[in-house]
């Protein structure tokens, strides 16, 4: 089970800020908080500027969280399938995330729709099946602006949701 994700492409930025910075420096994991075991897992790694993803044997991973924590902001990236089925996702600060690709507990594509603990997928993305290319190259931008989350998937936007959970500051996972 693989996801990639180039790292040229995953700008982060705080609204106050003039314009997006990259968050991952397309080198190696620097500025990330690594699972402890990741060096014998290999479940993260960078090649060629891309981020490499893959759970392990039993199809469990875990999260590579920022070190730095963040308030309100904005992350785009582009990714893509690699083998396998892909259940992963992008969390918010805190266990809330965003899935990426097939939901362990719905068994079907729950790509660009929050994943809440306790709660489930509240509300689900609209036109996922219409715009997200499979064996191709895809672009999500995440907003969390305080409590709400806002979701695009090639530049259209598919989810917009207030967590009850979410908190005012935490780091990208």
């Amino acid at each position: 089970v693989k996801l990639l994700i180039p790292l040229l492409l995953l700008p982060t930025i705080a609204f106050s800020a003039p314009k997006l910075k990259p968050i991952l420096n397309g080198k190696d994991l620097t500025g990330w908080v690594a699972p402890k075991g990741n060096d014998q897992a290999g479940w993260y790694k960078v090649e060629d500027e891309i981020l490499k993803i893959r759970s392990g044997p039993k199809k469990k991973g875990s999260i590579l969280w920022t070190e730095k924590k963040f308030r309100n902001f904005v992350t785009e990236f582009d990714f893509r399938f690699g083998e396998g089925t892909v259940d992963s996702g992008v969390h918010v600060r805190n266990k809330d995330q965003i899935q990426i690709g097939i939901s362990g507990s719905l068994k079907r594509d729950m790509t660009c729709s929050p994943y809440i603990p306790g709660k489930g997928y509240p509300v689900e993305a609209k036109n996922i099946k219409k715009l997200l290319k499979a064996k191709d190259w895809n672009t999500m931008r995440i907003q969390a602006i305080g409590k709400k989350y806002t979701v695009w998937l090639q530049g259209e936007k598919v989810m917009s949701y207030e967590s009850g959970s979410a908190i005012p500051e935490g780091p990208i996972g």
